[in-house]
């Protein structure tokens, strides 16, 4: 049987190759960061939280612990329940409605006037007419009547009938569909007040029955928008909590004035449901798997480097937990700002940092990954990651191309303009007073940019450190003069340093051509000679006329001290902390070419059977990246350009495609991934650059020659 010790010891082995293996070591951080983000996303991890519910006996008592004064909702929707119960709902009167009552009642009575004065009909047949004529049913000897009655009668009537009309139509508030009924029976009675013969008294109260009709209306779209009026008349309702006030005893019964104070208070917790959580945890993953899909289809070297994606998930981390204590901030006199604070989560630090560090398209990905994720942590307020992902694009776009440090700066400042933008058009939207939504778009907006610029200008030199990325910060930290390696080798190897410069120009400008690096290349080419420094003179750049220290010496021996630069540089630039990308370029700018001058010279001497040319190359390694055989070929060219007689346009262009065919021809260029085209560009670019620096010159005549003939000149005027 195995002994425990046994046991214990084949119990840690087995951890450690487990932790050693790395797709192990990725699954593990990719659980980490989706626990920790879910958690983030789903919880407030703030103290002295409770959860209590109205209904519920207070198990404590719970004082305030801080003065604040909030706007109490339910109240102040009270107070605008009231004011809009206090609008009149007054009907308008249509005054149309009354001229088309006696139109009609005018109607009637001049076709019954038209029937009386017709000779051609006899009384059975004006009966017979007068029941067509009217629209409601009347007595046989009422028609009668009216058959053989005079118009004059009926002119009287309507006098009569328009009397009562008017004081029942025109006057007061008009009548109203529900008072109808009451509005006929009040007319019927003033017209009988009036004392008409029967038939006509009977036939006009008929005609006021039959045609009187509601005449006020209501106009609900303007009665809501009175009520509406009023209600935001009405100024929201303040409760002043002051500090260690009791909110609550305990045994009380919780009421919906306690919650309101305790969410005041920032000291309620809002219940989180298994839904919630399983929904929010879904999300997370969801948005996870979307980064890694799109680095795995179209950046596979951050998709294989577990640095890179554990870089994501820090950022990612940094910037959720930055954004949740700000959201936690609470400001005790003015509610209603603090409850806007989640415009200031500074999502634009998070694409400014994955942009500089790693790619700009991811880190727009990841901003619109962390707006909805935004979006869900302050309670499904989705407008605050609308203004984030606005934000956090503007950073993106803005870093996307630095050139200097300051652009970091002015990044803080497009972001901060961009969100003052948006945050006024969301207020706009959502119907913000205007003077919270100047005030919040002013403050919140202007503070995003400052936290973000804040967070990425703090976070990016450890970033950069830890994970070993050489960012265009960096580069540009580098490519400042004042550089203590730099300064040295301008003091200690000054034609040295000249010579890397112009290596520099010639090899960004190339890098633009073909899309490498141009920062990278041109910091590497300052950098690339640094090894020179261990011996300055002799490199022939150095010696300022005098004595050439390699005529003393054997050719080996002179080849063994010039290769010896690279390896002295790769030591000076591991000493200072150099990156690795300005290391491989120092290490791999000769490659493996041969040191031709001192094989040749060697091949002169006595046995040339004992010279061997691999003792006279470079140990290499080739150049293995764009930017590592673009430097090679700008130090080697700018070395020949410079001694070369007389350089016109066609030399130097011939000088330079020579350079890079043989560099070609000698397999120094077979590791790097340059095509034939881009070669072409290249030696465009560096003929371009150099016609700049060799240019044709106006010959100026000798200043001692020129002064004898002006003084000769005025000897002879004065004679």
């Amino acid at each position: 049987m195995l002994s425990l010790r046994q046991l214990g010891g084949g119990l840690l082995k087995g951890l450690s190759l487990l932790f050693n293996n790395p797709k192990f070591r990725r699954y593990m951080a990719g659980t980490f960061f989706f626990i920790v983000i879910t958690l983030l996303v789903s919880f407030d991890f703030v103290p002295q939280k409770v959860n209590l519910q109205a209904g519920q006996i207070s198990p404590t008592t719970i004082y305030a612990p801080r003065s604040v004064v909030y706007v109490d909702q339910e109240k102040t929707a009270e107070e605008r329940r009231k004011a809009m119960e206090k609008v009149p709902r007054v009907p308008e009167i249509n005054p149309d409605v009354a001229v088309a009552v006696r139109n009609d009642i005018n109607q009637v009575l001049a076709d019954i006037k038209a029937v009386q004065v017709n000779k051609n009909m006899d009384t059975a047949a004006k009966i017979s007419r007068l029941k067509a004529l009217i629209p409601f049913s009347l007595r046989e000897d009422t028609l009668s009547s009216l058959a053989v009655g005079s118009p004059a009668d009926i002119d009287q009537l309507a006098q009569g009938i328009f009397s009562v009309l008017n004081e029942t139509m025109d006057q007061g508030e008009g009548i109203t569909t529900d008072q109808l009924a009451e509005a006929k029976t009040k007319a019927v009675s003033k017209f009988a007040a009036r004392h008409f013969a029967a038939p006509y008294r009977e036939l006009g109260e008929g005609l006021i029955k039959h045609f009187l009709r509601a005449n006020a209306f209501f106009d609900e779209e303007k009665y809501h928008m009175l009520q509406r009026e009023a209600a935001e008349s009405v100024p929201p309702v303040r409760v002043n909590i002051q500090y260690r006030e009791r909110i609550i005893s305990q045994g009380d019964v919780v009421t919906a004035e306690h919650i309101a104070k305790l969410q005041a208070l920032g000291l309620s917790r809002p219940e989180r449901t298994f839904g919630t959580m399983l929904g929010t945890a879904l999300l997370v993953a969801l948005l996870m798997t979307v980064v890694l899909l799109y680095t795995y289809i179209n950046r596979r070297d951050i998709y294989q480097n577990s640095r890179y994606l554990n870089l994501i998930g820090i950022i990612v981390v940094i910037v959720l937990i930055v954004s949740r204590g700000v959201m936690a901030i609470n400001i005790s006199h003015w509610p209603e700002l603090g409850d806007l604070f989640g415009y200031m989560a500074p999502l634009a630090s998070a694409g400014m940092l994955i942009t500089i560090l790693l790619d700009s398209r991811l880190a727009l990905l990841v901003v619109i990954n962390l707006a909805l994720l935004l979006g869900v942590m302050s309670g499904n307020q989705f407008h605050f990651g609308l203004v984030s992902f606005v934000g956090g694009v503007s950073g993106v776009f803005s870093v996307s191309k630095l050139s200097q440090r300051g652009d970091l700066v002015r990044a803080g400042i497009y972001v901060g303009a961009t969100n003052v933008v948006i945050i006024a058009v969301v207020g706009l939207i959502t119907n913000v007073p205007w003077y919270l939504l100047i005030t919040s778009s002013l403050a919140l907006g202007i503070a995003n940019g400052l936290l973000s610029s804040i967070l990425t200008n703090g976070a990016l030199p450890y970033l950069e450190t830890s994970f070993g990325i050489t960012s265009t910060v960096k580069l540009l930290e580098l490519s400042n003069p004042n550089n203590p390696l730099l300064k040295k080798l301008l003091t200690e190897a000054p034609g040295s340093y000249h010579h890397s410069i112009l290596v520099g120009n010639l090899a960004e400008a190339a890098a633009e051509s073909v899309g490498a690096e141009p920062l990278l290349v041109r910091v590497g080419a300052y950098y690339h000679d640094i090894g020179k420094i261990k011996r300055p003179y002799f490199f022939i750049e150095n010696q300022l006329g005098g004595d050439n220290p390699h005529d003393k010496i054997a050719p080996s021996l002179s080849t063994l001290i010039l290769t010896s630069h690279v390896k002295d540089g790769v030591e000076l630039a591991r000493e200072h902390k150099l990156p690795q990308p300005i290391i491989d370029i120092i290490e791999q700018h000769h490659g493996k070419s041969l040191v031709s001058y001192f094989y040749h010279k060697a091949l002169e001497g006595d046995r040339t059977e004992t010279v061997n040319e691999e003792d006279f190359r470079y140990e290499g390694p080739k150049p293995r990246t764009k930017e590592a055989a673009i430097v090679m070929l700008a130090d080697n060219i700018e070395a020949a350009v410079r001694s070369l007689q007389n350089p016109t346009v066609g030399r130097v262009e011939g000088l330079v495609r020579k350079i890079i065919k043989d560099r070609l021809m000698d397999g120094q260029l077979d590791e790097c991934n340059l095509t034939f085209k881009d070669l072409d560009a290249i030696a465009n670019s560096f003929v371009r650059v150099l016609s700049g620096i060799f240019h044709n010159r106006i010959e100026y005549p000798d200043m001692k020659q020129e002064m004898e003939r002006r003084k000769n000149r005025y000897a002879g005027s004065r004679k």
